[in-house]
Order: structure tokens, then C-alpha cells, then sequence
């Protein structure tokens, strides 16, 4: 998905990942998300031991490539990573309300954060092992 801005005069095609404001932004998004995560009753044990630099980095850079970005992903798969874990689908869902949350707090248009949570809803497969 790309993004058209300004008039159509001078009209530009930007991807999500420009649009949200890039790198920065993903990063800011990232942390708040996961600060919901883990102050979730449902969702923090998950994360015994919180949520590291790694981590955190993993997140942004799957995202950023997935939002048309210049990151690329290059950590575990994703499917192997959530192996055992017994997440199930009403975790996932909750999840992605706190990703809902995230984007509007930090004021993502509701078009754009439809689009981000589409992709993600992508993963649920690889996620959801329960």
C-alpha cells in the first residue's frame, strides 16, 4: 500500500512506513505497544522477563519492511519463535486491540492503522500455537 499526499497538483506517492514517519515512529510505536503488552494481565506473562533491546528491534524491523521500508528482517522465524508459548486466538485478538490502541495514541489515521493491523492479523498463523 502506498500513500498519496498533498494536492493533486503536486501529489506524492509515499509508502505507510514514510507516511507513519518512519523509523522513529515504528520505534515509539513499538515501545508503547509493548508497554500495554506487558501491563496486560492476559498478555504480560508472556514476557517473564520483559521485553529487551532485541526484541523490541525484531519487532520494528518486521514491521518496517512489511510497512515498505528499508529494514529487513533476518531473526528467527516467527512461527519457531512462538512455538509452545499456548497463545491463543483471544490473545492474539487482544494484542492487536493494544496495537489499535498504540496507533491511535500516537495519532495514525484510521485507514493506515487498518492496514498495519492487516498485516500483522497476517502473522496469526505463525503466532497462534494454542
Amino acid at each position: 500500500m502506498t500513500v498519496t499526499t498533498g494536492t493533486s497538483a503536486s501529489a506524492e506517492t509515499i509508502s505507510v512506513y514514510q507516511a507513519i514517519g518512519g523509523r522513529g515512529a515504528l520505534t515509539a510505536a513499538v515501545d508503547d505497544f509493548f508497554g500495554r503488552l506487558l501491563a496486560d494481565p492476559a498478555l504480560g506473562p508472556f514476557f517473564p522477563h520483559g521485553v529487551g533491546a532485541r526484541h523490541r528491534a525484531y519487532l520494528v524491523t518486521i514491521l518496517g519492511e512489511a510497512l515498505g521500508g528499508p529494514e529487513r528482517y533476518r531473526g528467527r522465524d516467527i512461527a519457531e519463535a512462538h512455538r509452545g508459548l499456548g497463545i491463543t486466538d483471544a490473545h492474539f485478538d487482544l494484542a492487536a486491540a493494544h496495537l489499535y490502541d498504540t496507533l491511535d495514541g500516537l495519532g495514525v489515521p484510521r485507514h493506515l492503522s487498518d492496514y498495519i493491523v492487516g498485516i500483522v492479523a497476517g502473522l496469526r498463523p505463525a503466532v497462534v500455537t494454542a
